[in-house]
């Protein structure tokens, strides 16, 4: 199968971001190999595995985890022309501890959100777990700021994956700048969702709303849907920035200004999380025509991206 299919181009996304097992199927796909032939390749490697343990591998219901499963996964790689250790990495990352489960690792929004007491409140009354099922695949995100140098409105198409069974909605945050007033943010669902549960921290000026899915998901399903939130309630803007818990997917962030109140300078930045230094910066360009600046990450990393501007 050619390299720049769909198909290609989707296994290429699970490398990134797992699970294992989508991902093992997915390659198994791509290389149009029956298990019986995998077991086959593996022998001749010195590597014993039965068709029934690549069955259960793939479907999910096993996971390798004993060392000469290991091997026989990094055997793997080399036998559906994988990058190396591409496999065994979702098993085991590179710091040695295995994920929980069988979904990608995943860091904390107290990592990647302040202030963190308010989130986890709101989180608690939507009673959303701490594993929601979802990670981001594609995410294009569009800001507006206005002529009083206000967040006026942002809109955001995402795509999802499920990482287990169940899962039927989807919960979105917006932080707002200081003085802002979450009881008059206005949530909006667009395409392929309604909108649930909303709530608000005044003093925290973060809402949180509960977007539900015309459909349930199965692992490994994707969805797509958007949502926008009003806001315009809050001071003079000087950044956006967005917080990934998951490695892997494309994002892409335009922020657009009114033509009577335009930045002097913008650049693009990165952090590790909330308190960290801010790294990767970039002087951006505004467009003249648009008024825009934007950013595309191909991959994201766990942590922060986003745009920072000066007022002058």
């Amino acid at each position: 199968m050619a390299r720049n299919t769909p198909e290609a181009a989707e296994l290429a996304q699970l490398l990134k971001t797992g699970p294992f097992h989508l991902a093992l199927r997915s390659a198994l796909s791509v290389r149009g190999l029956a298990l019986n032939r995998v077991q086959h390749k593996l022998a001749q490697r010195g590597i014993k595995v039965g068709v029934t343990s690549l069955s259960y591998w793939q479907q999910g219901a096993r996971r390798p985890q004993r060392p000469e499963s290991l091997r026989a996964v990094r055997a793997l790689e080399e036998v559906l022309e994988l990058p190396e250790r591409s496999l065994h990495r979702l098993l085991v990352p590179e710091g040695g501890a295995r994920p929980d489960g069988d979904r990608p690792s995943a860091r904390s929004y107290r990592t990647l959100v302040e202030p963190a007491d308010a989130l986890h409140q709101l989180f608690t009354e939507l009673e959303t777990p701490a594993d929601d099922g979802l990670h981001t695949v594609g995410h294009h995100e569009r800001v507006r700021i206005g002529a009083g140098r206000e967040l006026s409105a942002r809109e955001s198409v995402q795509v999802v994956r499920a990482h287990r069974d169940g899962v039927d909605r989807y919960v979105a945050i917006h932080r707002g700048d200081v003085g802002c007033d979450p009881s008059r943010v206005t949530v909006r669902a667009a395409e392929n969702c309604r909108l649930g549960r909303v709530r608000g921290d005044a003093e925290a000026g973060v809402v949180v709303a509960e977007l539900l899915f015309d459909t349930r998901l199965r692992a490994g399903d994707t969805y797509v849907f958007g949502y926008a939130f009003e806001d315009g309630t809050g001071g003079p803007s000087a950044e956006y920035f967005r917080g990934f818990r998951f490695a892997g997917g494309q994002y892409v962030l335009q922020v657009r200004f009114d033509e009577t109140a335009l930045p002097v300078r913008c650049r693009r930045f990165t952090q590790s999380s909330a308190g960290a230094p801010r790294g990767g910066r970039q002087e951006l360009t505004l467009s003249g025509r648009h008024r825009a600046v934007h950013l595309v990450e191909q991959g994201v990393r766990p942590g922060i991206v986003g745009i920072v501007w000066d007022w002058g």
